[in-house]
């Protein structure tokens, strides 16, 4: 595992906790916000990216790695239709920052992992 995937781990795992503690605060009747199914499913997105993360640190499994990148898409993509309803600038910038961030963990976990000075040579 490279420091990089690790940097990608550390970043979606707080991605995946923010996600988690968006469903102790749902959207208020009569106001704007994402509805309580996707805030559920990206309550279970984020306990699987937490776990995976978790996981992914310890073992450097390939597979478990593309789950959390997987992850963190799904989670990117429930927030896009902010860009499309009538929310405040600041929650359009907000979900934009986040969006960013997750292509920026997507891109560190699913970097390639390091090859011995030997296979290179060879």
């Amino acid at each position: 595992m490279t420091t990089r995937q690790r940097i990608g781990l550390g970043i979606a795992l707080a991605l995946s906790v923010a996600n988690l503690a968006g469903l102790g605060s749902p959207t208020p009747a009569g106001e704007t916000g994402p509805p309580l199914v996707v805030l559920v499913v990206g309550a279970l997105l984020g306990v699987l990216g937490i776990v995976g993360s978790v996981v992914g640190w310890r073992s450097g499994n390939r597979k478990v790695l593309r789950v959390v990148a997987g992850a963190v898409i799904v989670m990117a993509l429930l927030a896009t239709p902010a860009f499309f309803f009538p929310v405040p600038a600041g929650v359009k910038a907000l979900v934009g920052v986040v969006t960013l961030v997750s292509i920026a963990a997507v891109v560190l976990v699913l970097s390639p992992a390091r090859v011995p000075a030997e296979e290179v040579r060879s």
